[in-house]
């Protein structure tokens, strides 16, 4: 089962108690206080591994708890400091912290061993022999050990892919990317066979490869959430390339221009940045073309946009050479652009972008 977006809650622990002691030894008379410290608790981090692929663990675990630090002990011995609690989730989760006002982003974890810092676990206590002073030698005071952050946490999972394939139910993409990779997703002559996006990694000459993702067809609405648009329309929002693929062979009953028309439309509701993304059309199914009117006028109507458009085959494997290449042009592009701006973006020294501000410490 592949489940992409699920909410969960976080505990971290607390702190161990300050201990009320006095040193009480044969032949040493008035030996003082020797109350030790509490431990701190464990925090809470989310960390991203490659060996994860879906949340579906955190359906039947929904509740994370780290341990408390140990309290103080007599002969000044501080509490042992619990261990961090570390929660995996796939590359390309989105954490989102909920609260009475909504949901803010606390982090996107987009690189492997990406590590955020969720909730912060509570200091330990001080134990009576840290109030020692002038005026009061034998102090009777301690502190209790500081309770853990507690939050409610939603994962959001974007798979992270450089190319996108979008179109309408059963316009070929699984029959595509079974062809051009080693994924074997279902393929069958109904609508909605894909349920759940589909990586493959799709591998050129020159040692050049890149991952596409087969997402679930869109329809008309699917921004607003008709059919399964938009569970899975975020998944294409980390592409850099997205490809287009229209049915042009008639079985569907559909118009190839409208059908293009729509999906873009329905693309630049959901996020306009998708609808500017760059993008090649494949006009899918030639193998089976009946009215070759039907491609001319969506090439024609493509071209018009200045987009690209190939002729494919996904079953003969026509043309698929071709938009392979069409496609790692846009891509080596959009990869050398990131790196550009990579080298160009000044860092601040001494922030940390994805791990919230340290508490206060205490006076």
């Amino acid at each position: 089962m592949f489940v992409d977006e699920v909410d969960i809650h976080i505990f971290a622990g607390a702190g161990g108690n300050g201990c009320l002691s006095f040193r009480r030894e044969k032949f040493i008379p008035r030996g003082g206080p020797d109350g030790g410290n509490g431990g701190n608790g464990g925090s809470v981090y989310i960390v991203a591994i490659p060996t994860k692929n879906t949340l579906i663990d955190f359906r039947y675990h929904p509740e994370f708890k780290a341990r408390g630090g140990q309290h103080g002990q007599g002969s000044n011995r501080t509490g042992q400091t619990a261990d961090d609690l570390e929660i995996t989730v796939p590359i390309g989760t989105l954490v989102f912290e909920k609260d009475a006002s909504g949901s803010h982003l606390l982090a996107d974890l987009a690189a492997p061993g990406q590590r955020v810092l969720a909730a912060r676990g509570g200091h330990g206590g001080r134990g009576n022999s840290c109030f020692v002073s002038s005026t009061n030698r034998a102090p009777r005071r301690t502190e209790p050990g500081q309770p853990g952050e507690e939050k409610i946490l939603r994962l959001e999972l974007r798979l992270l892919a450089d190319v996108g394939l979008i179109g309408f139910p059963n316009a070929g993409k699984s029959t595509l990317i079974s062809r051009i990779s080693a994924a074997r997703p279902k393929v069958a002559d109904y609508p909605f066979t894909t349920l759940a996006p589909n990586l493959g990694v799709v591998t050129l000459s020159d040692n050049r490869s890149f991952v596409v993702a087969d997402v679930p067809g869109l329809i008309k609405g699917a921004h607003e959430g008709h059919g399964l648009g938009d569970r899975f329309l975020r998944h294409v929002k980390r592409t850099k390339v997205l490809i287009h693929l229209v049915d042009v062979s008639g079985a569907s009953g559909r118009d190839p221009v409208e059908d293009y028309d729509t999906i873009q439309e329905e693309l630049g509701r959901f996020d306009p940045d998708l609808a500017v993304r760059p993008q090649i059309v494949a006009a899918n199914k030639i193998d089976a073309l009946d009215d070759p009117a039907r491609l001319e006028r969506l090439v024609q109507h493509v071209r018009a946009r200045q987009l690209p458009i190939v002729a494919i085959s996904g079953v003969r494997g026509d043309g698929v050479g071709e938009l392979l290449e069409a496609a790692w042009q846009k891509i080596a592009l959009a990869r050398s652009q990131e790196l550009d701006a990579d080298r160009t973006t000044p860092v601040e020294e001494g922030i940390d972008l994805i791990t919230p501000a340290r508490t206060p410490q205490r006076s």
